[in-house]
């Protein structure tokens, strides 16, 4: 993995990797190092130390919040890691309205007061990256 600029730490459930590639390559698009564990993590290595080790340098986490995503435990370590830095939280939803995650229980406060983006409106998003990375605008 090489790192430009900005890194960008995609979180997502296994049940949603083709829609988190598409996303890592939008991000790339915008001048950003994205990190997708499928892609940048090579077999063999220690899978836990990979991802502590890339959450620790990253720039912000983009994490593809689905019905599948909120049942899985790494989903919501590699959250609270993101918290825990006080880095950049963008919640892209997918399957699910941001009024049924607000109201849903046991989902942290934090997450309810982010800008939580519906995957079909990513392109704002995209375009504020853009500009973190230094990238021209489209």
């Amino acid at each position: 993995m090489t790192q430009s600029a900005r890194l960008v730490f995609i979180s997502h459930s296994g049940a949603d990797t083709w829609v988190a590639k598409q996303i890592a390559r939008e991000v790339s698009a915008c001048g950003a190092t994205p990190f997708l564990d499928e892609a940048d993590i090579e077999i063999g290595v220690d899978f836990e130390e990979q991802i502590q080790e890339v959450l620790s340098k990253a720039d912000e986490l983009v994490v593809l919040l689905t019905p599948w995503a909120l049942e899985r435990p790494y989903v919501w370590a590699e959250i609270g890691a993101a918290w825990g830095r006080g880095i950049p939280i963008v919640a892209l939803l997918l399957g699910i309205t941001p009024g049924e995650l607000q109201t849903r229980a046991g989902i942290p406060v934090f997450l309810k007061r982010r800008n939580l983006v519906e995957l079909n409106k990513i392109e704002e998003y995209l375009r504020e990256l853009r500009g973190r990375s230094g990238s021209p605008a489209e």
